[in-house]
């Protein structure tokens, strides 16, 4: 028996039907961000491994597709930190800095970039996590304000309620800034901050108790900072919506050792309410968000029936400098595609999607003929090889690929009859 051809690990293909529905959600999302004026780039998906091991991509550093340097010699022993020099990109934020460094000259003061594409992690892969996804990524660079944020965050809710998922998603905001004050206040050391927020990342999955023995189990704080810490993330539970006490007063108490001031948030929040009054928006005073490189606003959204994040960014001011040579204000929103595909309830085809059946002997030039008659009519027609007896299967099976309507051709001269609407009880 041949063994099975399957995709590498991973990997996956993308069948008609599902492509169809892919390229439906994606073209909302693209018609809503160009609405925003949003505009559309492409970068590679090949950058040098040094940059994608800029130290600023969090634990995706270490999941890196690297491709081997052309002109290896074959007569003599190569270390493998020699042997690469190029890598598959890991996220679109990374090329996009990229990418503005090297046109910056051309590009507007201020750039509303839209990006949408394949990356790729050497991740382990499990139910619903693939080595190769699909992002699509909305960026400012160039303004160092809160419009920055407020702009993201409306078009990006806009678009989620375009897809018709207005109602099943939350904002959640915090900003690293904020993170740090808190950590100091509650007697964190500034040299483990990095490594306390990595296990503070995980309380939603690994409790109080968790986090608190990861912390202490590293030395990374004594006792009394950790309970100050968990202490102050408990008391803000139910205290997180617009009209509660934090966002309302514009800090937060660290349970007996001081306030921290939520700078921006407040601002941030009110606005996008004012444009969007039918925004959920709350305050998550545990939301880190991986990567290194976000320096200020972060922000998630959460889906009610999804067992994550659907969508996450926030403000990354020092990475495009590293390119550049000078400072340059950045902001990103990347909306989880691969997350949210498949809770879209997806429209039915604004235009009719004909499937033109054909047997043995039907004669090719007047099929053809009807299939332009088809289209002149204004449908998408594909022709479609029937089995010898049509039946209620195959029409089935032509409602599962998106198909709307069928006609069938007879041998010889083919029939132009009704359009038959496919149904369920087709």
């Amino acid at each position: 028996m041949a063994s099975p051809v399957v995709p590498a690990r991973g990997m996956r293909d993308v069948l008609p039907a599902d492509k169809a529905r892919r390229d439906a959600v994606l073209g909302t999302i693209r018609d809503t961000y160009r609405r925003f004026g949003f505009a559309e780039i492409e970068t590679p998906a090949v950058e040098p491994l040094t940059r994608l091991r800029s130290n600023q991509g969090g634990e995706n550093e270490s999941m890196l597709f690297e491709i081997l340097r052309r002109g290896l010699p074959a007569d003599e022993a190569v270390l493998p930190a020699d042997a690469a020099d190029l890598a598959l990109r890991y996220d679109l934020t990374v090329p996009l800095t990229r990418f503005y460094a090297s046109h910056a000259a051309t590009l507007p003061t201020v750039f509303r970039s839209l990006q949408t594409g394949p990356v790729w992690r050497a991740e382990r892969p499990q139910k619903g996590r693939y080595r190769q996804f699909t992002q699509v990524d909305i960026d400012i660079i160039g303004e160092p304000g809160m419009l920055a944020e407020v702009d993201l965050l409306v078009a990006t809710l806009s678009a989620f309620a375009d897809l018709g998922m207005g109602d099943d998603v939350t904002l959640l905001v915090n900003d690293r800034r904020v993170l740090t004050d808190l950590l100091t206040t509650a007697g964190v050391a500034p040299e483990h901050g990095g490594e306390v927020l990595v296990a503070l990342d995980k309380l939603a999955k690994i409790g109080p108790e968790g986090v608190a023995a990861e912390i202490t189990g590293k030395g990374l704080a004594d006792a009394a900072a950790v309970e100050r810490l968990l202490a102050t993330t408990a008391a803000l539970r139910g205290q997180s919506g617009p009209d509660d006490a934090p966002l309302r007063d514009g800090r937060i108490d660290v349970a007996g050792a001081g306030t921290v001031d939520l700078r921006d948030l407040p601002a941030i929040v009110h606005a996008v309410r004012t444009l969007l009054p039918w925004a959920r928006v709350e305050f998550d005073a545990t939301l880190v968000r991986g990567m290194g490189y976000y320096t200020g606003p972060i922000f998630e959204v959460a889906h009610a029936r999804s067992g994550g994040s659907v969508a996450g960014g926030g403000r990354y001011d020092g990475v495009v400098g590293k390119w550049l040579g000078r400072d340059v204000p950045a902001a990103g929103f990347s909306i989880g595609f691969e997350r949210i595909v498949d809770l879209v309830q997806v429209p039915a085809p604004g235009r009719r999607r004909v499937a033109l059946l054909y047997g043995e002997g039907t004669e090719p030039v007047a099929l053809l003929q009807l299939r332009r008659e088809l289209q002149d009519d204004g449908a998408d027609v594909t022709l479609v090889r029937a089995p010898r007896k049509v039946s209620g299967k195959l029409f089935e099976q032509l409602l599962a690929d998106g198909f709307t309507h069928s006609v069938e051709g007879r041998p010889g001269t083919p029939q132009t009859g009704t359009l038959r609407a496919l149904t369920p009880s087709s």
